[in-house]
Formats: structure tokens, C-alpha cells, sequence
């Protein structure tokens, strides 16, 4: 059952990866504007956004299998169809944004049972590496995807790519959905009530409600290192090569670190979880100083690697301090908060630099990723550092 959740997985995530180049170069091609891209893009945001809370609901009252499998077969459906109206030439842009928002829908309603299936899949004491697995594969996707969809559109055409995304959610669909659990059930109450419950779960853990609103500062922060970064690449640090290399080295830094999660003896995860998020206070202030490229490559290599010991690491330790019969709500409101932070960084980055101009805002971003992060341990740092059970 673990390699089957973990070879689902994998193309789950090798799928979703390749839907940001195929939708971003079927656009340009068919419309060149870049606003009709952005508004193709935010049409999947907008109800994943907004469904969130109740796929968090819905995640815990039925079992994780069936509804990742629903959620990816509607994924499926909605490349296929796109894949069809691109292979036929009949592009329209209101079609494109129609079928992303469904997709939306479907993430909305089947990331938070993914966590709650990794929990009835894989016993705790492996879990961290199970986890680590995920995020390997993960992030070798989203660093193959865009250049595999490129080759497929250059060569075939985007209605190709899509085609390729519609088959990969068919098989991760029918690989996690046969997964077989005896996952606990909600019974089932007032979605108001179940909802109001998931959050006393969450406010009787300050310590996870401090994590997460650290973590989503850290994706508000990240935004703006993603589009103040590459234009100073461009302009002052050599190019575009420049920002290839940076990004590559981030690149790096994250499967290592993912790679490193498990095998380092970890005695306080919350800790190192929280430090992990910190570091990207160095390429903030790297990019603040106008650092060589190099420096902020390496900058960036660091903060990065903190996010890869994070991401299974913070897996690990909330499905062990959550119960499984909550999970699902409490995972959606940590979904909500990253999911929402990083693209409104990436909006208002440009026009706060032009306010304070980037070293200002470069600083501000870095001391604030690093406060918000640390500071979610003070009124634990006792426990985490003592390894009691919140940790």
C-alpha cells in the first residue's frame, strides 16, 4: 500500500506540475496577452479558495481514498476536455477559465484528504520518511514538468500536453483510489458545526496556529522574492542566465533538503521546522544588498534547504498531534493560509516597490519572515526544546 500511495503520489504531482506551462504557452498562443494568462491562472485560485473549508469538512466524514479519487478523475475530465478543444483549434478563453475553476474545485476539495490518507497508509515511525519520499517527487516534478510540457507544445502542440496531464490523473486517480483504509469517519453533523469543531482543534494548539500563520508569511515573502528577484537578475546581475542559475540552486537546495529530513537525528522537528522557514531571511537581504548573483544563489540554495526539511518534517509532526478524525479540517485551514498568501505577495510586490522602493522592501520582507517564524516557538520553546509531546 506505501508504494502504491507513494507511486499516486508522484503522478499527481508530475500532473499538476505540467498545468502552469501548458495553460500559460495554450494562452500566449492564442490570445499573446499576458493578462488573459492571469486571468486563466485565478480562475483555478478563486474556488479553491473559497471550497477549501468545506473540503476540509467533507475529508473528514468520508474515506481519503474515494475522495482523492474523485478530485483527480475531475482533474482528469477537465485536461481531456481541454485537450480536445485545443487539439481541435476551438480555443476559447472562457472555456479555459471554466474548466480551471472546476479543477480548483476538485484541489479544493482533495488536497486536504491527502494528508488523512498518508495517516491510515503508512504507520508513524515511518511516516517522516514516507513523507520526505512525497516531497522528492514532488519537487523533481515541478522541475521536469515545465520542460517536459515545452518539449510536448514546441513539438506537438499544447493539446498534447494537456492530453498527457488528462492520462496521469487517470492512473493517479486509480492507483490512490484503490488504496483500501480503515480510516476513522466523522459522523456526520452541520457543516457549521464540523467546521466550528476543525477550529477548536486549532485554538486548542497555539502552537500550530502560530506555525501556520507563520508559514503563510513566509509564502507572502517568497512572492515578493519571486518577482522583485528576477528582475534585478535581469537587469543587474547578468541576465537571465543569472536568475537560471539562482532558481537551480534553490532547486537544489530543496530536494537536498528534502533528501536530508529523515536522515538527520532531529530531536526537536517544531524547532528546526520554524528555523527552516527563517532562512529565507538570507536571500531577502541578499537581494536587499544587491548581492553578487552568486551570493544570492547560495542565499537562495540555504532558504531553500530549510524548506525542504520543513515541508516533511511539518507533515510528520501534525498528523502525529492531530487527530485523524480532524485532520482534514485543521490541514485545510494550513491550505487556505499558503494557498492564499503567495499569490497576493506576487500582486503587490510591484507596486510596494514602488512605494519603498526594493532594498526597503527586500528588508522589511526578510526580518518579517524570520520574526513571524521564530516567534510562532516562544510560547512553546520550553516544549519543543524538551522534547515533550508538542514539539
Amino acid at each position: 500500500m506505501v508504494n502504491r500511495l507513494l507511486l499516486g503520489r508522484a503522478l499527481s504531482a508530475l500532473a499538476t506540475a505540467l498545468i502552469p506551462t501548458t495553460l500559460t504557452l495554450a494562452v500566449l498562443r492564442v490570445t499573446g496577452d499576458g493578462g488573459a494568462v492571469g486571468l486563466v491562472l485565478a480562475s483555478e485560485l478563486i474556488p479553491l479558495l473559497l471550497l477549501l473549508p468545506f473540503g476540509g469538512v467533507l475529508a473528514d466524514r468520508l474515506r481519503p481514498g474515494r475522495v482523492v479519487l474523485l478530485a483527480d478523475l475531475t482533474r482528469c475530465l477537465t485536461q481531456a476536455a481541454m485537450a480536445v478543444e485545443l487539439l481541435l483549434g476551438l480555443t476559447r478563453l472562457l472555456d479555459l477559465a471554466i474548466l480551471s475553476a472546476v479543477a480548483g474545485a476538485a484541489i479544493a476539495f482533495g488536497s486536504p484528504a491527502v494528508p488523512r490518507l498518508v495517516v491510515a497508509v503508512v504507520p508513524g515511525p515511518d511516516r517522516l520518511r514516507v513523507n520526505a519520499r512525497i516531497g522528492v517527487a514532488t519537487s523533481l516534478s515541478a522541475v521536469a514538468a515545465p520542460a517536459i510540457a515545452g518539449t510536448i507544445i514546441v513539438v506537438a502542440g499544447p493539446g498534447w500536453a494537456a492530453a498527457l496531464t488528462a492520462v496521469l490523473f487517470a492512473c493517479s486517480a486509480v492507483t490512490l483510489g484503490g488504496i483500501r483504509t480503515d480510516s476513522a469517519v466523522a459522523a456526520p453533523q452541520n457543516f457549521w458545526d464540523d467546521l466550528g469543531q476543525g477550529w477548536r482543534e486549532i485554538r486548542q494548539r497555539p502552537w500550530f496556529l502560530g506555525c501556520v500563520l507563520g508559514h503563510g508569511v513566509w509564502h507572502f515573502v517568497a512572492g515578493l522574492f519571486l518577482t522583485l528577484a528576477p528582475v534585478a537578475a535581469v537587469h543587474h546581475l547578468g541576465g537571465e542566465t543569472s536568475w537560471m542559475v539562482i532558481v537551480q540552486s534553490g532547486t537544489v537546495g530543496l530536494v537536498l533538503g528534502v533528501f536530508a529530513a529523515p536522515r538527520l537525528r532531529v530531536r526537536r522537528p517544531l524547532v528546526a521546522v520554524q528555523a527552516g522557514a527563517a532562512c529565507y531571511l538570507l536571500p531577502m537581504v541578499a537581494l536587499a544588498m544587491s548581492a553578487p548573483a552568486a551570493v544570492l544563489a547560495g542565499a537562495y540554495f540555504v532558504a531553500m534547504f530549510g524548506l525542504g526539511l520543513l515541508s516533511p518534517l511539518w507533515e510528520t509532526v501534525v498528523a502525529e498531534e492531530i487527530p485523524e478524525g480532524a485532520l482534514g479540517r485543521v490541514r485545510a485551514f494550513d491550505q487556505l493560509i499558503s494557498f492564499a498568501s503567495r499569490p497576493f505577495g506576487l500582486a503587490v510586490a510591484a507596486p510596494l516597490a514602488g512605494v519603498t522602493g526594493v532594498t526597503a522592501l527586500a528588508l522589511t520582507g526578510g526580518v518579517l519572515v524570520a520574526a513571524a517564524n521564530l516567534a510562532a516557538l516562544s510560547p512553546h520553546i520550553r516544549k519543543a526544546t524538551t522534547g515533550e509531546r508538542v514539539r
